[in-house]
């Protein structure tokens, strides 16, 4: 008995900086995933000051139902979908291209100047993106309109009018703003294939598409999995920044850029109602949950050793 205690403060002696290391993140987690759970009675109440979270009174589904029976129920649904196939279609696309075209990169320090402006977008806030975006797309004062298309003689697009054109610039700003950090995940497996293989291929006349096909792309096939089905999960929650504040909140593209949580944010904002914003909240992780499971049942039927679990 007394050889076991001693062990473990062996134990506990060894590896106390590695705990005291993890203890922040702890806490963190702790604070800000594991203690708002208990706001999920939220989703069923008629939420009141005086009553609080658990003394409000119970409406049990109604939150659901008013969330869903809205007209604008399919459109929220409908956005939300469609932008985030785009993105994690697109995005995964983009980030591997550039991924290889840097992992082909000689140098040292182009190699370093290369992964510092690819992941410089995703540094930025949101609100900054906006404002930069609103620099190319204003109406009076843009650089397409000013530059492009006034002096030659073409007519001004009223970008923010117009919302046939939201689609693509949505997703044109997502990608611009969150290819990097995919990017250097998928460079970092790139730079830790060995050489070996290439030089072989090349030994027996493979083509450099070949070498991607047959040697690249199999490698990063694990990466690929587990990242999309992280988006897969989040395929019901949307960028708020990037449907609230790049469009600028303009009434007339409302239609083209509201997405679940920018119509729980107006919701919230105009009519207060906390227990509808709950019930969406509740809704968009159960449904990820689910996407989730389903995600990885069918990748441990394809390919089980690249499941999650």
């Amino acid at each position: 008995m007394g050889k076991g205690k001693q062990k473990k403060k062996l134990h506990l002696k060894k590896f106390l900086p590695i705990y005291l290391m993890m203890l922040p993140a702890i806490v963190y987690l702790i604070i800000n995933n594991y203690l708002p759970l208990f706001g999920i009675v939220l989703a069923f109440k008629e939420y009141t000051v005086s009553g609080g979270i658990f003394g409000s009174r119970n409406v049990g589904l109604r939150n659901f139902q008013y969330l869903f029976q809205t007209r604008d129920a399919w459109i929220i649904t409908r956005n939300t979908l469609l932008y985030n196939v785009a993105f994690i279609l697109l995005g995964t696309l983009f980030s591997i291209f550039i991924a290889i075209v840097m992992s082909e990169v000689q140098g040292r320090r182009a190699k370093k100047l290369c992964q510092t402006v690819t992941l410089y977008p995703y540094l930025i806030s949101i609100v900054v993106t906006a404002y930069l975006v609103n620099a190319f797309l204003s109406t009076e004062t843009g650089f397409i309109n000013t530059t492009l298309r006034r002096p030659l003689g073409m007519e001004e697009i009223s970008w923010y009018s117009q919302a046939k054109y939201w689609p693509v610039i949505l997703v044109l700003v997502y990608i611009w703003k969150n290819f990097g950090y995919h990017t250097i995940l998928y460079l970092s497996n790139l730079l830790g294939i060995d050489r070996g293989f290439y030089e072989a291929a090349a030994l027996d006349g493979a083509t450099r598409w070949q070498q991607i096909r047959h040697i690249t792309l199999p490698f990063l096939k694990p990466t690929i999995i587990t990242l999309t089905l992280l988006s897969v999960g989040r395929i019901f929650y949307s960028d708020f920044g990037l449907f609230y504040q790049v469009p600028m909140n303009a009434g007339a593209l409302v239609d083209i850029t509201n997405t679940i949580d920018t119509y729980v944010y107006r919701g919230l904002m105009q009519l207060g109602d906390i227990g509808m914003s709950a019930a969406a909240g509740l809704y968009q992780s159960m449904v990820g949950f689910v996407l989730v499971l389903l995600a990885n049942f069918v990748v441990k039927k394809v390919s089980a050793e690249n499941a999650l679990f």
